[in-house]
């Protein structure tokens, strides 16, 4: 139990005795006390000056001295500063809690709770290569999953692949007309960017075809309309619906190079699926939950054959879920969807990572299965978050101006080789462990930067900042750790355990004491982290952490401390800060270098 939850039940149970009255956590306020005061947390007590009418000096000089009578362990004594009651923590609390946790590997974490979760990310298109938004899909929903589990969820990872449509038919037909029959391995191009660049062409030919339609007197729309390599991608699609065997050949080979491609890729960035599934296998779904949705008169049929639903009561509009030819649109199948992945998993959450652009689409979605009484539809929840550009301005995949994610992360490593290198404290390096260090750095440099960033919140990626080894940033965190594993090293070389029978009885120095108590906040941080789907909590305290203990560093030897003690508990005050530190890193799928 964390020192604030423990501060909270004795704050409750004090005041129920001195006033014998019922009090909730939500009459009174708990922080960190402020630097410039003694003290370790501090009660907030304003709220609670009307209902016992005192003033808040004299419920604090009460409550201070009932919670150092009643708590000696935790507390010795206490300050009131114009209404806040300043509570310093026992040293003896944050030895044992440092002596006890130095070693664990798993501090923080929590055993299973039985609560399993469903968590869709990634989910890309088969028309074009990965892109710098998929790289924010892809760690945010990583890091979402692995967080939930660090918090005792089963978890598991899901991809939709949007594997058919008219945008798939696109760069068919393009490379159809245009290719000779280039292949990945003529063209010695990785699949996703081969059928990518003639996504890319399509746009071309067509915007060339649509002005000369204009320039020979047709409108715009009209135009639009009857581009031939349109037609014929119109007609492909049409094919493909019936099954057309030349053209589901075509389909298959190209998605097969696509998939080989996306598969490099989730294997260079650490993104991974427990499950995968196929637009193609899915499209047809909810076609029957439709049926049954007009027999509980929850959707409607227009004049002309199509099925809507009316959410205009809640706040919504009419929305259309089987089209006048009883084919299905994309909320169509989302609800089949949903309901199969309940049915094949038996999740009680089913979390989806979509961009915010799908907010109102989401809403839509939840709220049918709520209307059709679909289990758990109370559980849906949509992770939205905010686009990432580059300081160059938006992407477009259509026009080519898309940030691929290979060239991106080639680019990350390539960036973080040329730092490393003048630096130049890697000489005993072998090239092995040099690549190794060079795609620890660029690949964490990247990541760190992505989710540090609220994932609500647009952000603006900027591969410079990114990599800087003095700021906001992983290299930052991931240096603070092979420093440390450095120091463990010298100090415990000859086999020497951090493990000591000694008692400390010096008094904590106030640095010392900054860098346990960031410690013990670890489990808050987890928790935190997982009650908002936010992995930019971990991102943001393992950044702190490492500045403390950087602090800690520069004021107090370690080697040579002042007496053996010190340097026992300073050893695993660094041991802790290691191990935390690479956890919370790891949560964010950034691996940490013993050295650099």
């Amino acid at each position: 139990m964390s020192i604030v939850n423990q501060l909270q039940i004795g704050v409750l149970k004090s005041l129920a005795s001195l006033y014998e009255q019922t009090f909730s956590e939500k009459d009174f306020q708990i922080n960190q006390t402020k630097p410039e005061f003694e003290g370790d947390y501090t009660v907030v007590l304003f709220s609670l000056v009307k209902t016992l009418r005192l003033s808040p000096d004299a419920i604090g000089n009460q409550l201070g001295e009932k919670l150092v009578n009643d708590y000696p362990e935790i507390f010795t004594s206490f300050n009131i500063i114009k209404g806040f009651l300043n509570l310093t923590v026992a040293d003896n609390y944050w030895i044992t809690l440092l002596n006890k946790n130095h070693a664990d590997i798993c501090y923080g974490k929590k055993a299973l709770t039985g609560k399993k979760v469903m968590v869709e990310y990634s989910s890309p298109n088969t028309n074009k290569p990965l892109h710098l938004g998929h790289l924010r899909n892809n760690f945010l929903g990583w890091s979402v999953a692995e967080i939930l589990k660090a918090n005792g969820q089963e978890v598991i990872k899901s991809c939709i692949v949007n594997d058919r449509g008219i945008h798939i038919c696109k760069s068919m037909i393009a490379w159809q007309w245009y290719a000779n029959g280039a292949t990945p391995q003529s063209t010695n191009t990785k699949g996703d960017h081969l059928v990518g660049a003639y996504y890319v062409k399509f746009n071309d030919v067509y915007k060339e075809q649509v002005a000369a339609l204009m320039a020979d007197g047709n409108t715009k729309e009209a135009a639009e309309k009857e581009a031939p390599i349109m037609k014929a991608t119109q007609q492909m699609l049409v094919d493909w619906e019936e099954g057309k065997p030349e053209v589901m050949e075509l389909w298959k080979t190209m998605n097969s190079w696509v998939y080989a491609g996306f598969d490099t890729t989730y294997q260079k960035i650490g993104s991974d699926f427990d499950k995968t599934y196929y637009e193609s296998n899915t499209y047809l779904l909810g076609k029957d939950i439709v049926q049954q949705g007009l027999d509980k008169k929850v959707f409607f049929k227009k004049e002309d054959g199509s099925i809507w639903i009316d959410l205009t009561a809640d706040g919504l509009d009419e929305k259309i879920v089987q089209r006048k030819d009883g084919t299905s649109v994309y909320i169509t199948q989302d609800i089949g969807l949903a309901l199969q992945k309940y049915e094949q998993f038996n999740i009680d959450q089913s979390i989806y990572v979509i961009g915010n652009e799908q907010n109102y689409h989401m809403k839509v979605l939840q709220l049918i299965c709520k209307k059709l009484g679909m289990p758990n539809a109370e559980n849906i929840f949509h992770l939205s978050y905010g686009m990432v550009e580059l300081t160059s301005g938006k992407m477009k995949s259509r026009e080519g101006t898309i940030v691929d994610a290979d060239e991106l992360v080639d680019e990350m490593i390539a960036t973080s080789q040329k730092l490393t290198e003048e630096l130049g404290k890697v000489k005993d390096f072998t090239a092995e462990e040099l690549k190794d260090l060079y795609d620890i750095i660029g690949l964490g440099a990247m990541k760190f930067y992505l989710l540090r960033v609220d994932p609500k919140k647009t952000m603006v990626f900027n591969p410079e900042e990114s990599i800087d080894f003095h700021g906001f940033t992983g290299p930052f965190v991931q240096y603070t750790h092979a420093r440390i594993k450095s120091i463990l090293r010298k100090e415990l070389g000859n086999g020497e355990s951090s493990n000591s029978t000694n008692e400390f009885k010096s008094p904590l120095l106030p640095l010392e004491k900054a860098v346990i108590i960031q410690l013990e906040q670890y489990p808050t941080a987890l928790e935190v982290a997982c009650e908002e789907h936010n992995p930019s909590v971990i991102a943001n305290y393992v950044f702190n952490l490492a500045k403390t203990f950087n602090s800690f560093y520069t004021e107090h030897s370690i080697g040579n401390a002042e007496t053996i003690e010190k340097k026992y508990l300073r050893l695993q005050l660094a041991a802790m800060t290691a191990n935390i530190i690479k956890s919370g890193m790891q949560l964010m799928g950034i691996r940490v270098p013993e050295r650099m």
